[in-house]
């Protein structure tokens, strides 16, 4: 009876956490704190409570892999580098995957470390190889919390623990994984992994460790693509789940939800509604020619105006609607003209309210005309 009564309350349990947000009118969470964004376009589908400061707990995490992508992408270190953990990151307590001081492992296997299992000690060491110490990282992530925009924000830590003005909110923490995720999508590689290992290599000898992902949206959720859950005594639970289908990216985050099972439960129900609401909209693609500029004193009398650039932007599911198009461009160029100078936009519209842009530039090349073609010219108009 007792096998029988747990199997039926774990049926309950999943059937609880699938329920989707539309079974009544509009969302209602519990959460305290919660934003639906468009990754795309960075459009807000939903909010609550958005800009309400709160302690993240291991959400802080994001804006510490990114910082750790954006050091390797300019070439400041390789995955492959070596890095030796320090008894101060050693001794982080909370989620961790029980470095020792002195071990020593590549840059590339503490990342994973942090995405995964969302280690603390590995969070703390791959910091402190970064920017030389937490206190100098920690200054590098308030600093690009501020070139984001996110004003509700200050770190005091790289991990999350709770600390005393340790805080952002539900909007900023969506502006940071954006961010990261538009940037480095090849973070996916470990936020949809579910179980790895990683080789403690210590005095003691060689041990495998292994790491299941924090984030159970990537088994509970289609389209599940990450990102970072959280949770301390102040903070309660959080989680920035992020996921995609049919080309739209949505990032839904919760903050300070009662209990862990809500905290997957309504992330879940922000990413159903703008999934059942909203589609991604892609523009023309990048070098189709939409019109012509006349070119005067050139080899040529035209240029080619071509899209730099798809465009992606935001659509809601009305049915049987279409984008229409308008351009806005030089009237006339002065030869010499460089291939890919900025001629103008294309303007994408539906109904007649602007839902994105891009740039149109030069398909190619055209040199300033020569005497010869200057002198043919005149005979040709004479003639």
């Amino acid at each position: 009876m007792k096998k029988k009564g747990g199997a039926m309350l774990l049926v309950l349990l999943c059937l609880w956490l699938c329920v989707p947000a539309w079974a009544g009118e509009g969302l209602t969470l519990s959460s305290r704190g919660a934003i639906l964004m468009d990754g795309g376009t960075g459009t807000v589908l939903y909010e609550k409570n958005s800009h309400e400061r709160m302690p993240p707990a291991s959400v802080t995490k994001i804006m510490t892999m990114l910082l750790i992508y954006e050091g390797e992408a300019a070439g400041q270190f390789q995955w492959t580098d070596p890095v030796q953990v320090s008894a101060h990151a050693s001794s982080m307590g909370g989620s961790q995957v029980f470095l020792e001081a002195g071990e020593v492992q590549t840059a590339q296997e503490l990342t994973k470390c942090i995405a995964i299992a969302s280690a603390n000690d590995a969070a703390v060491a791959m910091a402190e190889f970064v920017a030389g110490s937490e206190e100098a990282f920690v200054e590098r992530m308030n600093r690009r919390a501020k070139e984001l925009g996110m004003a509700d924000t200050h770190f005091i830590n790289a991990c999350g623990l709770d600390a005393e003005g340790h805080e952002t909110s539900a909007y900023d923490i969506a502006l940071m994984s954006r961010e990261l995720m538009n940037r480095f999508p090849e973070i996916r590689e470990y936020t949809t992994t579910w179980q790895d290992t990683i080789t403690h290599k210590t005095k003691k000898g060689e041990t495998l460790f292994g790491l299941t992902n924090t984030n159970k949206l990537i088994k509970w959720y289609e389209g599940a693509t990450g990102l970072k859950t959280g949770s301390t005594g102040k903070a309660l639970y959080c989680l920035s789940g992020t996921a995609e289908r049919d080309g739209l990216q949505l990032i839904a985050v919760v903050m300070a939800a009662p209990d862990f099972r809500v905290r997957f439960q309504e992330t879940m129900q922000l990413l159903d509604h703008g999934f059942a609401n909203y589609s991604a909209g892609k523009g023309l693609p990048a070098g189709e020619k939409v019109a012509e500029v006349p070119v005067t004193k050139g080899m040529t009398d035209t240029v080619d105006a071509v899209v730099a650039e798809e465009a992606s932007f935001l659509l809601k599911k009305e049915g049987g609607k279409e984008w229409e198009t308008k351009t806005e461009l030089l009237p006339l160029l002065a030869a010499p003209v460089q291939a890919g100078e900025r001629l103008g936009e294309v303007i994408y519209l539906m109904d007649g309210k602007e839902i994105g842009r891009a740039a149109l530039v030069a398909g190619a090349a055209v040199e300033k005309a020569d005497l010869q073609t200057v002198l043919e010219r005149m005979l040709e108009n004479w003639l």
